[in-house]
C-alpha cells in the first residue's frame, strides 16, 4: 500500500423525518417547502423514497470543523424553512409511532421502479441512516479498507443507536432499522474481496444481467461509493443531536487514517470472518452501549466504556493529525450519557410515570427529537 498519505475528506449524508408540529405525526413536505430547501441547498438537498423523508449532503470537507459548519448550515436551514409550513424536522433512525402503511413514497422514476422491484419489503422502508464518507482515491486501496474497517462497524452503530420504537412499540432493540434494511437484497456487512478488480467485476455480473444498473445498489454496512472516490460507511443510525453526528464522522475517518498508518509500516488490523463480527453488530444493534463488544483475540465481552478508552488511545495520534480529537473523544460521553436510544427511553418512561397515556408518552418522544435536532444550531 502507498505510503503516500490518501486525502483522507470526509463527507456527511442524513436522512431526515418530518413531523406536523403540532400533532408530531409524520408529514408530508410540501412542493413549496422541497422547492425552497432545493434552491437555498444548491445540489445539496434531496427528497428521499417517502414524502415525508429528505436528504442533505455536506459538501466534501477537508476537516471536521468544516463538516460541522456545513452540516450546521445544512440542518439550521431545513429546519428554518420546514418551520414555515409548521413542519418540524428529527434526526432518528425511526418515527416512535407512526405507521408505514400510512405513508406515499415519492413519485420520482428512481422511487417508482424500486417499489416495483422489492415489493412490500420497499414499503417498509420507513427508516433514516446516516452515510459518511471518507475519500480514498487509489481503488485497490479502498477495498482493502474496507476489508480492515468493517470490524469497528458494530462500534459506529452502538454509539449512532437512534431506533428503539416501532410503530408505537418499544422493540427491545437500540436499534431496530437495522431490522427494517436488512430486509432488502444486497445489504448487511460488506464480503471480503482481494482487489478492486473482483469487486467490479461481481457488480458487473448482476449489471450485465439487469439485477441492477450500477454499484449505487450494491447496499451494504461499507462500501465503494458508486459516485466518488471515497469509501461510504452506511451502518449508522442517524443522530438525533448535530455533534453526536460529528463524532460519528470523525472516528469514521480516524478509524481510516489508523488503518493506512498501519499499512504504511507494513501492519494491518487483524481480518475476521463475517460471522463473529455480525455477532457484535448484532449486539450493538440490540444493547446500544449496554452490553459490550466481543473482543474475539482476548476471547471475552468487553466493557463499551472500557472500548472506547482503548479506541480513543488507539485513534490519538490520528485524531490529532486530522483536528478531530474533541469529537473523537466525545464518543466517551455518548456512552456516560447515553445513547438517542436511551434518552428516548427515558423520556418515554418519565412521560408515563407523570401520569401521561403511552399516547401521549410517545408524542413527548417526538417532541424530545424536535428539540435535540435544534441543540447544537
Amino acid at each position: 500500500m502507498s505510503r503516500i498519505e490518501p486525502d483522507l475528506t470526509i463527507g456527511i449524508e442524513e436522512e431526515y423525518l418530518l413531523v406536523d408540529r403540532d400533532s408530531l405525526d409524520l408529514a408530508a413536505a410540501p412542493a413549496a417547502m422541497m422547492d425552497e430547501c432545493a434552491c437555498a441547498l444548491e445540489g445539496q438537498f434531496s427528497p428521499e423514497f417517502l414524502e415525508c423523508q429528505v436528504e442533505i449532503g455536506t459538501r466534501v470537507c477537508a476537516e471536521i470543523n468544516e463538516a460541522r459548519e456545513d452540516l450546521k448550515r445544512l440542518r439550521s436551514t431545513v429546519a428554518r424553512i420546514a418551520a414555515k409550513h409548521n413542519l418540524a424536522p428529527i434526526a432518528a433512525s425511526c418515527h416512535p409511532f407512526s405507521d408505514w402503511r400510512a405513508q406515499h413514497h415519492t413519485r420520482k422514476e428512481r422511487y417508482d421502479t424500486l417499489r416495483s422491484d422489492l415489493a412490500g419489503v420497499v414499503r417498509r422502508l420507513l427508516i433514516c441512516g446516516c452515510h459518511v464518507h471518507v475519500g480514498i482515491p487509489d481503488n485497490d486501496m479502498r477495498i482493502d479498507m474496507v476489508n480492515q474497517l468493517k470490524y469497528f462497524l458494530p462500534h459506529l452503530l452502538a454509539l449512532s443507536c437512534s431506533s428503539p420504537f416501532w410503530q408505537g412499540e418499544d422493540t427491545g432493540l437500540s436499534c431496530y432499522r437495522l431490522t427494517v434494511f436488512d430486509n432488502l437484497p444486497r445489504t448487511g456487512l460488506p464480503p471480503r474481496m482481494e482487489s478492486w478488480g473482483e469487486f467490479t467485476r461481481s457488480v458487473n455480473a448482476l449489471v450485465e444481467l439487469g439485477v441492477i444498473e450500477d454499484s449505487s445498489k450494491v447496499w451494504w454496512d461499507l462500501r465503494p461509493s458508486s459516485h466518488f472516490p471515497t469509501i461510504e460507511s452506511r451502518i449508522c443510525d442517524v443522530s438525533p443531536r448535530l455533534e453526536s453526528a460529528l463524532t460519528i464522522a470523525a472516528l469514521t475517518q480516524a478509524l481510516t487514517r489508523m488503518l493506512w498508518r498501519l499499512a504504511a509500516r507494513n501492519q494491518r488490523w487483524r481480518i475476521y470472518d463475517n460471522f463473529l463480527i455480525a455477532e457484535n453488530r448484532w449486539r450493538a444493534q440490540r444493547y446500544g452501549t449496554g452490553a459490550g463488544l466481543i473482543d474475539f483475540g482476548a476471547r471475552e465481552i468487553v466493557p463499551f466504556t472500557d472500548l472506547m478508552e482503548e479506541l480513543t488511545e488507539l485513534l490519538a495520534e490520528d485524531a490529532g493529525v486530522l483536528r478531530s480529537l474533541r469529537e473523537v473523544e466525545n464518543a466517551r460521553t455518548i456512552v456516560q450519557d447515553g445513547t438517542a436510544a436511551d434518552k428516548q427511553r427515558h423520556v418515554f418512561e418519565q412521560a408515563e410515570a407523570d401520569g401521561r397515556s403511552r399516547e401521549d408518552a410517545l408524542r413527548a418522544v417526538v417532541a424530545h427529537l424536535v428539540e435535540e435536532f435544534h441543540v447544537d444550531l
